[in-house]
C-alpha cells in the first residue's frame, strides 16, 4: 500500500479557481470538501485564501434529493468538446475530480458580483420559500441551459426530476425555468391572452371585482447570454491532451485511490487488487459505504478510459461501452431509434422508456451502464429488459476477453455467472429485435419518477414467422426476491402455445406458482407484488396482441377498444395553470407594498446560496461534533452502557449520558437522555463528541448497550386500546341528542378509517450550534426552530441556570412544517449539555436517517364513525371517535387531539353530533406538530362518511355535501358563532369555475370507454380555524429601531421558516412608517431582543407579529408626528435627525395582547378560535386499475384569503401545502416493523411528491373578502391548503368506485389513507387480484405493520 507521502496532487477547478489538494482522501466527498475546506486559488505559484462554499447543501447524503447538485464539466479528448452534467456532490469522491471543473451555485452568480438570470428568475417567479433546496434547483436548470440555451418545457421538467422541494409545490420553480423556453408566456394554458378561468357567460357567480393573475413582471428579467458564461479552464484541456499521462494515486488515512491511465493499466491493477471496486459514478459503492457500513481499502477509478466509451453498430445489433453514463446511454439509444426501422429497436425503446424515469437527472449522469449491469440490483429497471432483449456482456481481464449472456442465470446470481475477481465489464451488446419478436419493459413504483420500482419486468416473446405460435418466451421480474428472477419454467411450458386468452390464464397461474414471495418477505406489499406480477404480464399480453394485429389485422384480431388505454403509461406533462388574486386598489399609494406580490426578502440570497443556515456558519474555535447513539429496542431496561471503545477512538473527546445533565433530564415529560430504560426505538441513549463528525459517528458505533426487554411493547393504536394506554384524558363535544336521533333515521352506517402518519421531510435536518461562554454559565445557541423560547426553557432546565443566561438565535430554517416547534428544544438541550460538559462549542447536525427516526412526525389516526341519515341524504346524527398514536411522551398530542375534536365537523351542520378523542401512549418516538395540526387526518374521516352516505343514497358525494353544509349564520358544535357565507361562496365558485359537472360527465364517458383506466373527480369544502383555544398563546412583541440615517432595524418574535413572515413584517412596517421597504432591515429572531415569544405556528405568524410590528411603528410615528407637523414637506431622514436632536426616542417595543380565545371542556363550549378560513378544492385523477398508479390531471383551489398581504407568498403557501397534503394522502408511507423499528429513513424509502406528481393543470384563486379582526383584513393561510390535498384522495376514491361498479362490486367500500398504488390496486378488485395466493395472517409475522 502506498504511503501518504507518495500521494499525487489532485488538481481540479472550482468556480474557475484552480485547486491543488496535496492530501486528497478517497473517503471525502465533494459535498464535505466544498462545505468544510477553504478553496485555494493558485496564481503564479502564489496561494490566495478562498472561502468555504456552503451554498451546496446537505439534505439526505444519498443522492436522493438534489440539494447538493453541482455542475461537473469535463473535456472529451475524442470529440474535443466540453461535457457539462449535473451531479449530487454527496456521492462524488473528490479523488474522482482530477481534471474536472466544478461549478457550484456561488460560481453561477452572487449578490456581490452579478446575479445569473437563472437565479434572478427563480427568485422573482417566487420559486423559493425556505430556500434550502434553491441552490440545487438553480444548478439543475443552469446545467441544462449550458447544454440547451433554449430548452423545451419537457427538458425543464426532466432536469428538475431529481430535485426535491418540500415548500413550493414546484409550480413556480418550473415556471421560472419555462421563462427560458422559446415563446414562453405567463399563461401557458391557451396562448390566447384570455383567461381560461373566465366563464362569465356560463357562470352565475357575480364578478364582484377584477382579479389579477400577474405575480411577476417578465420585462424585469435579464436576458440569458450564453456567451457570458465562464470558459472551461484551458489548463484542463492541456492536462487531458497530455500524451504523457500516468497513473494517479491518492492515499487517504485508510484507503487508496488508483486512477489507471489505460485499459491495460486498469487490468493490471484489477489483477493486483481483485477485491477493489471500480468506481465511476459511485452510485452503488457510495451508498454501500454510507448506509451499509462497507469498507474498501482500495478503489479503482477508470473514468475517461476511451476503451470504455464507444458505440459500435453492426447489422445484428449495437455494442455500447461500459463507461457510458445512463444519460449518455439514453442519448445513444435515441440516436439509434431515430436511424433504425421501428421493428428493430423494440429493446432500445423499452430501455428508453425506463431511462426517462430512472432516478433523477443527476444520478443518470453519474451511474454507468457497466456498473448498473454488473451490480445486478434486485430492483434494476434495465437489466430485466436487457435480458429479455438477449443482451450479452463483454468482459475483459489480463487473461483475455470472454462473453457472458445477460440472462436469467446471470441476474439470479448463479455462481457460474459471476465475474472473476480480476475481470471488468468492457461493453454490453444489445441485438436488434426482429419483426416477430416483441420486447417490453414494465414497472410500477411509489411515484412515477425517481423511485425504485415496487415490481418491474422485462418480457419478450418470439413467434414462428407469420403466426402467433410462441417460439421463445422470456420473463424477468425485479424486486420480487433478493435478485432479479427469471420465470423460466413458466416460459418453457408455454412454448408452442397460441398467444390467446387461454395461454394468458395458464401463464398467470404458472408464474404465480413459480415466483413465490414469502408472506413475511422484506419490503412487504406481498399480495400487491403478486398481483403486479400477473397484471404486468397482462399488459404485455395486450401489447403483443396489439402488435400482432398491426402486422396482420386479418389473422390477428385487435384487443377490445376498452382495453386500449391499459397499454399507455401516464405521460409526464409540464405543469401549467393560473393564479388569481385581488388587485390592489389603484388609489393605494405606490410606495405602500401591502397587497402586492412582493418577492421573498431572502429569495435572491436563497438562489445564490448566500442565505446562511446554521450549518453554513463558519467553524467556531475548538468546536466538536456530536453523534447520537439511539435505542434499538422499543421498550427495555438498560442493563449497561459500555463507552470504553468509543472513548478510545481517535478524535473522541467525551461521551455524554443522562448522568452528565446538571439539571432536569426529564422536563415536562420529555426526556433528554434515556436513563435506566428506553421507551422507543430511536430514543437517544448517549452522544459522542469528537473533533470531526466522521470520528464521532464511527465512535458512536463502538458504544455497547445491553438491554432486557420489558413488556408490554405497544406499537399500534389497537395495542394501546387493548392495554388502556393513553397520554391524556378524553376530550368530547356534543350537541343535540345523538342516541335519540339514531332511532328516527332511515339508515345507519358504521365504519372505521385508518390514517397513517407523515414525515415532515423539511430539507434542512435538525441543526444546532451550541457555544458555551466563559462567564456566568452563559450559553448561546444558533438553531433552526419555530420556538426559540421553548429551546431557551429546556436548555435552562437542563443546565439548571436561569433562562436569562441562555441566548437563542434563529435566522431562518430550511423548512419546518411543525417539526421544529418542540423537537429543537430537546436537541438544543442535548447539545447544551454536551457543550457544558466538554467546555467546547458543539455542532449537532442530524443525518436524515437519524432525523426521521428520532423526531417522528404527524400523528397516525384511527377514526370510528356511526352515522344516521335519511334516504334523501340528510344526515341527522353522527357519533365519531378518534384515537391518535402519540408515541412515548406527551409532546403536543393532547393539544392535537383537542384540535381534532373541535374541528371534527368540518363544513357540515349535523344537528345531533358527538365527537370524542384520546391520544394513545405507545412505544414509538413521540409524534408532534405538523401542518394542519390534526385537521388533515380527522377530516378524511368526515369526508369518508359523507361519501359513504352518498353511496347508500345513490347520490353524488357533492350533492350530500351540499345538502348538509352550513348554509346560514350558525353555531358550531362547540357553540361558537360564525357565518358560512364565504364557505358557500368558495364551494359555489369551485363547482362552477372548475366546470365540475361537465367534467364529471366527461369522466363518466371516459370510464365507459376504458375498462382498465378510470377517471374520478371530487370536490371538498373546508372550514378551517386559525390560532389556538388558549388566549395567551396569541401574544406577540416587536422591537423597532430607527437609526440616525433613517434606516430601520425591525425585530419581532416570529420565525422565518420559508413562509415569508419577515417579508410581510417589512411590508407592514413600510406601510406604517410610510417609507420604502429598502430602508427596513430584518435580520434574525432571538430571545435577546424579543423575550418570551411564542411559537410561529397555527397560521397566525403574520397575524400576531404583524399587530406587534404595527403597534411599535405607530408608537414611533406618534412620537414623530409633532416634527412632521412642523415640517410636512420634509424628508424622512430630516424628521429622524430632528427627533434625535429633540431627544425623542427612536426605539419602540410593540406589543399585541392577542386574540381572546377560550374553551371550556367541562361545558364543551367556547370560542376557541378567532376566525375561520374557508375553501374548496376540486381534483381530477386518472387511475390505472392494473397497477394502482394514478395521475393528477387538474386541481382547482378556491381559498378565502380575505385581503392577502402578499398574494405571491400566500399562493405559494396554498400550493405548497396542497402538494404536501396530496403527498400525505397518496404516496407518503411510513413503514414500521412489528417491533417498532422505523424502516423509512430517507428519500429512498420515503417518497414525497416530485415535479411529476403535481397537477398537469393547477389553478389557484384567492377569494377576496373582509376579516376585520386581523391586520389589514388578512387571513393566515399557512396550513389551510394541506387539507385541500384530500380532494385528490377522494377523486381516487371516485375512480376506484367507477371500476368497482363496472365489476359488479359493492358500492360502499373503505379507503384508508394514504391511497398508495398498493391500496388503489388491491381495492380495484378483478380477476387478477382473485387469482393470487393468500396467506393466513396467523401463520406469519409481517415485515411491516400499520401503526394507526
Amino acid at each position: 500500500m502506498p504511503s501518504r507521502q507518495n500521494s499525487d496532487e489532485l488538481i481540479f477547478f472550482v468556480n474557475g479557481k484552480k485547486v491543488i489538494e496535496k492530501n486528497a482522501d478517497p473517503e471525502v466527498n465533494l459535498l464535505q470538501y466544498l462545505r468544510k475546506v477553504h478553496i485555494l486559488s493558485w496564481h503564479s505559484n502564489r496561494c490566495c485564501l478562498g472561502v468555504r462554499l456552503t451554498g451546496t447543501k446537505y439534505a439526505c447524503g444519498g443522492g436522493g434529493c438534489g440539494a447538493c447538485t453541482v455542475m461537473v464539466s469535463r473535456y472529451n479528448t475524442k470529440t474535443k468538446k466540453i461535457h457539462h452534467y449535473p451531479v449530487t456532490a454527496c456521492l462524488v469522491p473528490i479523488c474522482s475530480l482530477h481534471g474536472a471543473a466544478i461549478t457550484t451555485v456561488e460560481g453561477v452568480g452572487s449578490i456581490r458580483t452579478r446575479i445569473h438570470p437563472v437565479q434572478e428568475r427563480l427568485a422573482k417567479c417566487h420559486g423559493t420559500q425556505c430556500g434550502f433546496c434553491s441552490p440545487g434547483m438553480v444548478m439543475s436548470i443552469y446545467t441544462l441551459l449550458r447544454n440547451h440555451p433554449e430548452p423545451t418545457p419537457e427538458q425543464i421538467t426532466e432536469a428538475l426530476g431529481g430535485n426535491l422541494c418540500r415548500c413550493t409545490g414546484y409550480r413556480p420553480i418550473v415556471e421560472s425555468g419555462k421563462t427560458f423556453c422559446v415563446g414562453s408566456t405567463v399563461c401557458q394554458v391557451k396562448g390566447t391572452g384570455k383567461c381560461c378561468m373566465d366563464q362569465e357567460e356560463k357562470s352565475s357567480v357575480d364578478r364582484q371585482e377584477e382579479l389579477c393573475t400577474k405575480l411577476y413582471d417578465e420585462d424585469e428579467f435579464k436576458p440569458l447570454d450564453p456567451s457570458q458564461e465562464p470558459i472551461f479552464p484551458p489548463e484542463l484541456i492541456r492536462m487531458a491532451e497530455d500524451p504523457n499521462k500516468r497513473r494517479l494515486t491518492f492515499q487517504g488515512e485508510r484507503t487508496s485511490w488508483l486512477a489507471p491511465v489505460s485499459l491495460k493499466d486498469l487490468l493490471q491493477l484489477k489483477a493486483s487488487f481483485p477485491e477493489a471496486p471500480l468506481v465511476m459514478g459511485n452510485t452503488t459503492v457510495g451508498p454501500n459505504i454510507k448506509f451499509g457500513d462497507k469498507f474498501y481499502p482500495v478503489f479503482l477509478f477508470p473514468l475517461g478510459l476511451q476503451e470504455l466509451y464507444f458505440v459500435n453498430t453492426t447489422d445484428d445489433g449495437v455494442t455500447i461501452g461500459a463507461g457510458y453514463s445512463l444519460a449518455q446511454l439514453s442519448d445513444a439509444l435515441q440516436f439509434i431509434v431515430s436511424e433504425q426501422p421501428k421493428e428493430r429497436t423494440k429493446t432500445f425503446r423499452a430501455l428508453l422508456n425506463h431511462l426517462r424515469t430512472l432516478a433523477g437527472a443527476q444520478i443518470r449522469n453519474m451511474a454507468t451502464l457497466g456498473g448498473h449491469v454488473v451490480s445486478r440490483p434486485h430492483y434494476s429497471d434495465l437489466n430485466p429488459i436487457l435480458a429479455a432483449g438477449n443482451a450479452t456482456i463483454n468482459l475483459i481481464s489480463k487473461e483475455g476477453k470472454r462473453q457472458l449472456p445477460l440472462n436469467g442465470a446471470f441476474l439470479e446470481q448463479s455462481p457460474d455467472t459471476n465475474l472473476e475477481p480480476e475481470e471488468i465489464v468492457l461493453s454490453v451488446y444489445i441485438p436488434y429485435s426482429t419483426q416477430w419478436h416483441f420486447v417490453t419493459g414494465l414497472r410500477q413504483a411509489q411515484r412515477q419518477e425517481n423511485a425504485s420500482a415496487i415490481v418491474n419486468a422485462g418480457m419478450s416473446v418470439k413467434f414462428e414467422d407469420g403466426t402467433n405460435t410462441i417460439k421463445d418466451f422470456q420473463m424477468f421480474y425485479g424486486n420480487v426476491a433478493s435478485t432479479v428472477v427469471s420465470a423460466k419454467h413458466t416460459c418453457r411450458q408455454l412454448l408452442g402455445r397460441q398467444w390467446d386468452d387461454q395461454m394468458l390464464s395458464d401463464a398467470c397461474r404458472l408464474v404465480l406458482d413459480e415466483i413465490h414471495i414469502p408472506p413475511a418477505a422484506k419490503g412487504g406489499m406481498v399480495e400487491y407484488k403478486r398481483t403486479l406480477i400477473i397484471s404486468l404480464l397482462f399488459k404485455f399480453y395486450l401489447k403483443v396482441r396489439q402488435g400482432l394485429n398491426k402486422m396482420d389485422s386479418q389473422k390477428f384480431p385487435d384487443i377490445p377498444e376498452t382495453y386500449m388505454s391499459a397499454l399507455e403509461d401516464f405521460p409526464i406533462e409540464t405543469p401549467q395553470g393560473i393564479q388569481m388574486f385581488q388587485c390592489v386598489d389603484p388609489n393605494q399609494p405606490l410606495q405602500d407594498p401591502i397587497g402586492h406580490p412582493i418577492m421573498h426578502q431572502s429569495a435572491i440570497k436563497h438562489a445564490t446560496g448566500e442565505a446562511v443556515f446554521v450549518d453554513d456558519m463558519p467553524p467556531v474555535d475548538q468546536e466538536l461534533f456530536l453523534a447520537v447513539v439511539t435505542s434499538t429496542r422499543a421498550h427495555a431496561k438498560i442493563i449497561s452502557i459500555d463507552t470504553s471503545e468509543a472513548l478510545a477512538f481517535p478524535g473522541v473527546v467525551d461521551v455524554i449520558t443522562a448522568e452528565d445533565v446538571p439539571g432536569e433530564n426529564n422536563h415536562q415529560g420529555e426526556i433528554l437522555y434515556a436513563k435506566n430504560e428506553v421507551i422507543c426505538v430511536g430514543q437517544i441513549v448517549c452522544t459522542v463528541a469528537a473533533d470531526t463528525y466522521a470520528h464521532a459517528k464511527e465512535a458512536a458505533k463502538q458504544v455497547r448497550i445491553a438491554y432486557e426487554d420489558i413488556e408490554p411493547r405497544i406499537i399500534t393504536i389497537k395495542q394501546a386500546l387493548e392495554h388502556n394506554s393513553f397520554l391524556s384524558v378524553e376530550r368530547k363535544i356534543e350537541q343535540g341528542n345523538v342516541e335519540e336521533a339514531f332511532k328516527h333515521v332511515d339508515q345507519i352506517i358504521e365504519g372505521e378509517i385508518h390514517v397513517e402518519g407523515q414525515e415532515h421531510f423539511y430539507m434542512e435536518t435538525q441543526t444546532v450550534l451550541a457555544i458555551p461562554k466563559e462567564e456566568d454559565k452563559e450559553m448561546v445557541l444558533y438553531l433552526g426552530t419555530q420556538f426559540p423560547t421553548h429551546v431557551q426553557e429546556y436548555v435552562a432546565a437542563a443546565l439548571n441556570v436561569p433562562r436569562s443566561r441562555i441566548a437563542c438565535y434563529m435566522r431562518r430554517a430550511g423548512g419546518a412544517f411543525g417539526g421544529k416547534v418542540t423537537k429543537p428544544a430537546l436537541l438544543g438541550a442535548i447539545s447544551a449539555v454536551a457543550a457544558n460538559k466538554t467546555g467546547r462549542p458543539i455542532r449537532f447536525i442530524l443525518e436524515r436517517g437519524d432525523d426521521m427516526l428520532i423526531t417522528a412526525g404527524r400523528h397516525p389516526l384511527l377514526g370510528k364513525y356511526k352515522v344516521g341519515f335519511m334516504n334523501n341524504g340528510v344526515i341527522k346524527a353522527a357519533d365519531v371517535e378518534y384515537y391518535i398514536n402519540g408515541g412515548c411522551t406527551p409532546d403536543e398530542s393532547e393539544l392535537v387531539m383537542e384540535f381534532i375534536v373541535l374541528k371534527s365537523e368540518n363544513a357540515y351542520n349535523i344537528p345531533n353530533f358527538r365527537c370524542r378523542g384520546r391520544p394513545c401512549k405507545t412505544n414509538l418516538p413521540s409524534n408532534t406538530a405538523f401542518r394542519g395540526f390534526g385537521f388533515p387526518q380527522a377530516t378524511v374521516v368526515v369526508e369518508s362518511y359523507i361519501t359513504a352516505v352518498a353511496a347508500q343514497c345513490n347520490l353524488l358525494p357533492e350533492e350530500v355535501k351540499e345538502i348538509n353544509m352550513y348554509k346560514k349564520a350558525s353555531k358550531t358544535a362547540y357553540n361558537q358563532k360564525f357565518n358560512p357565507e364565504l364557505l358557500r361562496r368558495c364551494w359555489k365558485d369551485c363547482l362552477e369555475k372548475s366546470s365540475f359537472y361537465a367534467r364529471k360527465e366527461a369522466a363518466a364517458e371516459f370510464n365507459k370507454k376504458n375498462y382498465w383506466k378510470k377517471r374520478g373527480l371530487a370536490v371538498v369544502p373546508m372550514k378551517f380555524t386559525i390560532g389556538l383555544p388558549i388566549a395567551y398563546y396569541h401574544q406577540a412583541a416587536a422591537l423597532v429601531h430607527i437609526y440616525m440615517d433613517g434606516s430601520v432595524l425591525l425585530t419581532h418574535g416570529g420565525c422565518e421558516l420559508g413562509q415569508g413572515l419577515h417579508t410581510k413584517m417589512i411590508q407592514v412596517a413600510s406601510r406604517e412608517l410610510n417609507i420604502p421597504q429598502s430602508k427596513i432591515h430584518l435580520s434574525e429572531t432571538s430571545t435577546i431582543t424579543v423575550p418570551n415569544a411564542l411559537f410561529t405556528a397555527g397560521s397566525m405568524g403574520a397575524d400576531v407579529n404583524g399587530r406587534a410590528v404595527q403597534n411599535a411603528c405607530q408608537i414611533l410615528m406618534s412620537r414623530l408626528q409633532p416634527i412632521i407637523k412642523k415640517n410636512p414637506k420634509g424628508k424622512w431622514e430630516e424628521w429622524v435627525a430632528k427627533a434625535f436632536e429633540e431627544s425623542i426616542s427612536l426605539s419602540a417595543t410593540g406589543y399585541y395582547k392577542g386574540y381572546q380565545t377560550n374553551m371550556d371542556w367541562e361545558k364543551e363550549e367556547g370560542e376557541p378560535y378567532p376566525y375561520f378560513v374557508y375553501g374548496a378544492s376540486c381534483a381530477e385523477v386518472e387511475v390505472d386499475c392494473l397497477t394502482g398508479a394514478h395521475k393528477l390531471l387538474r386541481t382547482d383551489i378556491f381559498m378565502d384569503a380575505a385581503f392577502s398581504l402578499n398574494p405571491a407568498l400566500d399562493i405559494g403557501q396554498v400550493e405548497g401545502a396542497f402538494v404536501q397534503g396530496m403527498g400525505f394522502y397518496t404516496i407518503e408511507e411510513l413503514k414500521y416493523s412489528p417491533e417498532g423499528v422505523l424502516y423509512s429513513r430517507g428519500p429512498d424509502d420515503y417518497k414525497i411528491p416530485t415535479v411529476t406528481e403535481i397537477p398537469e393543470e393547477f389553478y389557484v384563486t384567492l377569494v377576496h373578502s373582509r376579516n376585520p379582526i386581523a391586520i389589514y383584513s388578512s387571513k393566515g393561510l399557512g396550513e389551510a391548503g394541506m387539507f385541500m390535498g384530500c380532494s385528490v384522495f377522494f377523486a381516487i376514491y371516485d375512480a376506484i368506485a367507477a371500476a368497482r361498479r363496472e365489476r359488479g362490486l359493492t358500492k360502499t367500500f373503505t379507503l384508508s389513507s394514504p391511497a398508495t398504488p398498493e391500496l388503489i390496486r388491491m381495492t380495484c378488485v378483478d380477476q387478477f387480484t382473485d387469482m393470487i395466493p393468500r396467506d393466513d395472517p396467523s401463520t406469519f409475522t409481517p415485515w411491516s405493520i400499520h401503526v394507526s
